[in-house]
């Protein structure tokens, strides 16, 4: 099977957002893109409604994916692009798409919070459910908001990458999800931002406050088991420059903050086989709500 990045099509401003970003980074990869474009069927009497008749029903399954695909190659010739168009519930729909790709792209309503596309119905699912890393792009992402700014001060996209920010939990470190942001770093010729949020034992919790040197000495101890981790990995990529911050309290809200000045947040997700229903945890959750750059969650055992 021939590996591609997809990206879910809806033929909104979040979805034609997140197909370009993955036609980045499937260039980025050396990989094709595949748009996904789901269309899903309504009862009979509803789709002969005036405004649901033929016309509008031929918009939605050949005008949006032909126009994004003829947009997407004239910005980025050489790229091979190819669309598969399916019918279905999108959320069930893009969840097994998903796990023929390289990475699966999605996109996601306004520029604080979340709502629809992404921690909807069908986002959410698709994050849960797929054992392939999920991108989630925020709708006006645009090319120059992942670079730095040029000598001028002007947004540009041939600048420098900005870092990629890696959350990690040094209690169960996940190597996918390590070498998943090592490898974003290297393709990008950028640094590694690894933060690290932490809460002392709830047996230490009433005396931390007040007592300077017990937390200092937590901290330390956060700090050398975080270089601990990431020590074989700077060894197996040297070229990438690694920033290592251990802060005191919710890792999420570090992890928000930093994002502005990043171009790709790494976060990751725990499969769990829950028999009441699928999960994506805390963190993951409130990383995606305000996150300022595009969001990789990589599941991991």
């Amino acid at each position: 099977m021939v590996r591609t990045v997809a990206a879910g099509l809806d033929g909104s401003a979040e979805s034609l957002a997140a197909a370009e970003w993955a036609a980045r980074e499937a260039k980025l990869r050396g990989l094709p893109l595949k748009l996904v474009h789901v269309w899903e069927p309504v009862p009979e009497p509803i789709a002969q409604a005036p405004l649901l008749g033929a016309e509008t029903q031929q918009h939605w399954t050949e005008r949006v994916p032909r126009e994004a695909t003829e947009g997407i190659r004239l910005r980025h010739p050489g790229l091979d692009v190819s669309v598969e168009q399916l019918s279905g519930t999108p959320r069930d729909v893009l969840a097994r798409a998903a796990k023929d790709a390289e990475l699966m792209v999605l996109g996601s309503r306004g520029l604080s919070g979340i709502g629809g596309f992404l921690l909807g119905s069908v986002g959410q699912a698709v994050v849960a459910q797929t054992e392939r890393p999920v991108v989630l792009v925020r709708a006006g992402e645009q090319a120059a908001d992942e670079h730095v700014m040029d000598p001028s001060g002007i947004p540009s996209a041939a600048s420098l990458f900005k870092p990629v920010l890696l959350g990690l939990d040094t209690d169960s470190p996940s190597d996918t999800l390590i070498e998943f942001a090592f490898d974003a770093a290297v393709r990008r010729e950028s640094g590694l931002r690894v933060v690290h949020g932490w809460n002392p034992p709830p047996y230490y919790a009433y005396g931390l406050p007040t007592d300077l040197g017990l937390r200092e000495e937590l901290s330390k101890r956060q700090i050398a088991a975080l270089s601990e981790v990431l020590r074989p990995w700077r060894q197996k990529f040297p070229t990438v420059e690694v920033v290592e911050q251990c802060r005191y309290g919710s890792a999420a809200n570090h992890l928000a903050d930093a994002s502005r000045e990043a171009s790709l947040v790494v976060i990751g997700r725990r499969i769990r086989r829950n028999p009441f229903g699928v999960h994506i945890g805390p963190v993951a959750h409130a990383v995606l709500h305000h996150a300022a750059a595009p969001v990789a969650v990589v599941a991991h055992g």
